[in-house]
């Protein structure tokens, strides 16, 4: 009868380090949850209280001038951002391009950095010009 060998084990998260690649990858699917639960509900909720009227709406807005509807904001506007300079990164990688290890590890942390940057000057935008 043929020995039986130890058949070798799939590398996983305690085996690779962690780089920036494996964040942005991580990341694209946090944010995608998050925006297909919370934005979803945030989303039907804006549409519920526009369509019952004034009052319904006037509490849909206190709700998201609040301190907590701001952040919560914010973080769907982050994971908007980062969901889509991400998707544009897989993409750019279908095509066969950026896959050298640094080209890969600096458009990964771009990502993030934009998705950031995108976000703060939205906020900026939108806090500094909607009263």
């Amino acid at each position: 009868m043929a020995a039986t060998r130890p058949r070798p084990l799939s590398p996983h998260l305690t085996i690779w380090r962690w780089g920036p690649h494996m964040v942005v990858s991580i990341l694209h699917r946090a944010t995608g949850i998050a925006l297909s639960i919370v934005g979803l509900a945030v989303l039907t909720w804006w549409l519920m209280a526009l369509a019952r009227g004034a009052d319904a709406y006037a509490s849909f807005e206190k709700a998201s001038h609040h301190p907590i509807g701001i952040i919560v904001l914010i973080g769907l506007t982050w994971s908007f951002f980062q969901h889509l300079l991400s998707g544009i990164r897989h993409l750019t990688m279908d095509t066969g391009a950026a896959f050298e290890l640094g080209v890969n590890k600096t458009f990964a942390v771009l990502t993030i950095v934009g998705s950031v940057v995108l976000t703060a000057l939205l906020w900026i935008w939108l806090l500094g010009y909607v009263k």
